[in-house]
């Protein structure tokens, strides 16, 4: 298994782990994020795990923010997407992908990096838990729908 960053090449398949990671979005606006991550050498990176054969089976998404939360330095590394596909997971693939990530945003200055998670994502809290990632806050967005 070898991490190294994305390429344009990678497309479809980290389109297919997007899509599995965020259903509700739509193939333009990961197609558009896609083309973001890639262009942007300075605030952006993406990192896939990339299988003997060529074919990936999971990828992280790092940025580079001016705040998290329970962060006090600038900037921090943001985790904005992390998916190991089901049938790799366990394997420290994950591990090896956010280490990368964290190795990335150390050379961009960093001191922290943050991360979030869906209040009922166990999987991913635990996986963020085991890589020493401390939990500081939780956070229930409201909406509402103006008819006026």
């Amino acid at each position: 298994m070898i991490i190294r960053r994305a390429e344009s090449n990678d497309s479809d398949e980290w389109l297919r782990m997007r899509t599995a990671l965020w259903p509700d979005c739509s193939e333009g606006k990961h197609r558009t994020e896609m083309a973001d991550f890639l262009a942007n050498e300075t605030g952006l990176a993406v990192f896939a795990a990339a299988e003997p054969s060529g074919c990936l089976c999971g990828f992280v998404e790092v940025s580079l923010r001016q705040s998290a939360e329970g962060c006090g330095t600038k900037p921090v590394g943001y985790i904005e997407g992390w998916f190991v596909d089901p049938d790799s997971r366990r394997q420290g693939i994950g591990r090896r992908l956010v280490v990368s990530a964290e190795t990335w945003a150390f050379e961009k200055g960093c001191q922290e990096m943050a991360s979030d998670c869906s209040i009922d994502n166990g999987v991913s809290l635990t996986a963020h838990l085991v890589l020493d990632y401390e939990e500081v806050e939780c956070l229930i967005h409201f909406r509402k729908t103006l008819n006026k």
